[in-house]
């Protein structure tokens, strides 16, 4: 067996910040629910943005208030500002607030103007701000987007991106997220920056988030898991992106598939902690809320885990 992983499941906000149309509180809270019962120790429940830019999330205190915990479970909120953090302590001190929340920069001055509305240093700025209210109250995630490569830009310096996760070292955020936000990593350059991220930063939990626009996702979670990662993110369906009210990356940006993700670590002998029997259940759940067949290819053929690798010795 191999070490075992943690799997954030992010249909609930990463997933519908892409859809065109509003999915109601009460679908948001049975899923979010069920992923929790699947065995979900991260769940990443909503975002804290502004309502009048993007309109999926006006509920998010609702949801939030409305989901039945379980202990030791992490509920994630994504704050992009510090009203965001604000509005996340509100709900905290209502008793209804996250325990987890993740802090936005962009590792392109283009790609933070488009989706941050704030130049890089701005942004930077406003996240110093963020993590002195966020005031220990939360675990934090920094989360740097287009850490492989940018669609407005292109190549995007690892040395940038690892000083990025260096400045979220320094204000405290132990958890670091590198995204692939449009599918441009490979095995080989996902290797190169989690392996080295590893190496400068010893004490931060890196997290792995690929979108899998290009068709590398699953192949660039294993290279990761083979660079030391542990942690990493996906959505039922392979579903999300970037909001809709945005678009670049060339179309379909969708994340990895969080069951396509968990058949290849557990025929791989890599636990996830999944109640493995429901899982396509809830896959066909997240489809039917949303009206569609989604992308995720287990959901068709099932799980392929008859045969698993370690069984023949490999």
């Amino acid at each position: 067996m191999g070490d075992p992983v943690t799997i954030c499941e992010c249909f609930a906000r990463d997933g519908l910040q892409h859809e065109p149309h509003f999915v109601s509180t009460t679908d948001k809270i049975a899923l979010i629910d069920a992923f929790s019962a699947l065995g979900f120790q991260r769940i990443e429940a909503t975002s804290y943005s502004n309502p009048a830019v993007v309109p999926a999330f006006a509920d998010a205190s609702d949801v939030l208030a409305g989901i039945t915990r379980r202990s030791g479970v992490f509920y994630k909120a994504t704050c992009a500002n510090l009203r965001a953090v604000e509005r996340a302590l509100a709900d905290l001190e209502a008793g209804r607030g996250p325990n987890e929340i993740s802090l936005l920069v962009s590792a392109s001055e283009a790609h933070s103007e488009r989706n941050l509305k704030s130049s890089r240093h701005g942004q930077w700025t406003n996240v110093a701000a963020m993590a002195r209210a966020a005031a220990g109250r939360f675990r934090l995630v920094g989360t740097v987007s287009v850490a492989f490569g940018c669609p407005f830009e292109g190549r995007v310096a690892a040395d940038s991106v690892l000083d990025d996760a260096r400045r979220f070292a320094d204000l405290g955020v132990t958890h670091v997220t590198l995204g692939d936000t449009t599918g441009l990593a490979t095995p080989l350059s996902t290797g190169r920056l989690f392996g080295a991220l590893r190496a400068a930063l010893p004490d931060v939990t890196p997290i792995a988030h690929f979108h899998d626009t290009r068709g590398t996702g699953i192949a660039n979670s294993i290279a990761a898991y083979d660079a030391g990662v542990r942690f990493f993110d996906s959505a039922f369906g392979g579903i999300g992106g970037h909001p809709a009210q945005l678009v670049y990356g060339g179309g379909f940006t969708g994340n990895v598939a969080t069951e396509d993700l968990v058949n290849v670590f557990e025929a791989m002998g890599i636990p996830t902690g999944l109640d493995l029997a429901a899982l396509i259940d809830v896959a066909h759940r997240c489809e039917a809320t949303l009206g569609r067949p989604l992308h995720g290819m287990v959901a068709r053929s099932g799980l392929g885990l008859a045969i698993r690798e370690n069984d023949h010795g490999i």
